[in-house]
């Protein structure tokens, strides 16, 4: 039997979702781009371990998942819908990180395809986790989702941790300022990046800053959420560190170094996560 015309409220439901993909492919531009401007991530596509490849992939998709229920998208938990979410942001980020890649020159009809699909695969994660925050960030907001739970607000600390360690893990210089380091200077590093996590949540007066509980005060807000998130932080980092091979043959005393160094923009990205969010 034929459906005939669209009613307008079919109209105007498709138009909201082609506007949503927009600001999701948005979202995904801005954070994927500052990585396909850098040259460790282009050579990540080529060596990476592809059943490491393939594990960070399918977790960045429970990361989306998460985000997709604890960031504030929906009141109540459907995991169909949730995961046609998770899906649509992952989509999102492969297109958008294979078309900037395009659009550079960085892959093209000569290369080979395991080339060309790691270099799509490493880069469409920062991109499928910015499409799934422009859906809150970039979108219209009616005031009337509730904050982030306990547990929601943990989730979003690692995505936040994720996307800055990914930032950093690849690149030389994180390695080389842990080989320069005394032991001191990483007890000094794990304090100031903890103090730091409070300081940008709690008490600089940023916009979206948290207040501090009324039950517990700041014992609660230190140990259940900076140290919490700094924990955070710490695993994400040496999961990415074990991710790009850089704890492949290294003695575990570099291997805490570079995970207390890249522990601290791990941090700055839990904090911003909680600030944004």
């Amino acid at each position: 039997m034929p459906t005939g015309p669209a009613t307008p409220s079919t109209a105007t439901g498709n138009r909201a979702y082609a506007v949503d993909l927009m600001r999701a492919f948005g979202g995904a531009i801005l954070f994927a781009f500052p990585l396909v401007m850098t040259m460790e991530m282009w050579w990540l596509g080529f060596y990476m371990d592809r059943l490491r490849l393939l594990l960070f992939l399918a977790l960045n998709l429970v990361l989306l998942l998460g985000l997709s229920y604890y960031a504030g998208f929906r009141t109540a938990f459907d995991l169909k819908e949730d995961a046609l979410d998770a899906f649509a942001a992952a989509g999102v980020g492969v297109l958008a990180a294979a078309a900037m890649l395009a659009a550079f020159g960085l892959i093209g009809p000569g290369m080979g395809w395991d080339e060309l699909l790691g270099k799509v695969a490493v880069q469409s994660v920062p991109a499928s986790v910015g499409a799934m925050a422009a859906r809150r960030q970039l979108g219209d907001d009616d005031g009337g989702e509730a904050p982030p739970s306990y547990q929601g607000q943990l989730v979003l600390m690692l995505a936040g941790a994720l996307f800055l360690a990914f930032n950093v893990a690849p690149t030389e210089e994180m390695v080389l300022i842990a080989l320069q380091m005394e032991p001191w200077q990483g007890m000094l590093l794990v304090g100031l990046s903890v103090a730091v996590l409070h300081a940008f949540v709690y008490s600089l007066d940023f916009s979206g800053q948290e207040r501090l509980p009324g039950d517990g005060g700041f014992r609660r807000s230190f140990f259940g959420f900076s140290v919490a998130g700094y924990g955070i932080a710490v695993l994400v980092s040496l999961y990415v560190l074990w991710t790009f091979g850089r704890t492949d043959g290294t003695e575990p005393g570099l291997v805490a170094m570079m995970t207390v160094v890249l522990g601290f923009p791990a941090a700055l990205g839990a904090a911003l996560a909680r600030l944004v969010v």
